[in-house]
């Protein structure tokens, strides 16, 4: 995380997550490094359908695709970005190893993760196989996912 913080830095970027089935791990992992608060915006931990909305996502999306596809993480990523004015939104939702009885739909253990990129406007996509381990496990998979997609696409490009 320390190399993405530094490059954000170097490069006068910001960014901001708007997250659901990581329950603000994300935000946890910058905010853990020296330096985060000079390019970490705003975080949103959006487990309703509700609040997804409020937050910017369109519930056209929600109704079209569900919360759990890469359509809703997308939409979560192009929403907190365009929110709080940074330049990369990270939108992460799906379930890890758990059913949602206000949303019985989708696999139980698909993660979707999206990083958008507002100045190209484009998004940087990746699914996460839950392992079959604790949440905290599979929520630090995830954040492992999100510094390789970001070294990959967006560092060293």
């Amino acid at each position: 995380m320390k190399e993405i913080i530094e490059y954000l830095n170097k490069n006068h970027k910001y960014i901001s997550t708007m997250e659901s089935c990581t329950g603000g791990y994300l935000a946890s992992s910058i905010t853990n490094v020296s330096g985060s608060s000079l390019v970490f915006k705003f975080s949103a931990v959006t487990y309703s359908n509700e609040f997804k909305i409020k937050m910017g996502v369109d519930k056209e999306v929600i109704n079209k695709y569900s919360v759990y596809s890469m359509e809703c993480a997308n939409e979560m990523a192009r929403a907190i970005s365009k929110f709080t004015d940074a330049n990369y939104g990270v939108g992460v939702t799906g379930k890890i190893n758990d059913k949602d009885p206000n949303n019985n739909y989708g696999d139980d253990s698909t993660i979707y993760l999206s990083i958008y990129d507002k100045d190209k406007n484009q998004y940087q996509e990746k699914i996460i196989k839950a392992l079959n381990k604790e949440r905290i496990d599979n929520k630090e998979l995830i954040n492992q996912e999100f510094i390789k997609l970001f070294r990959e696409k967006i560092i060293n490009k």
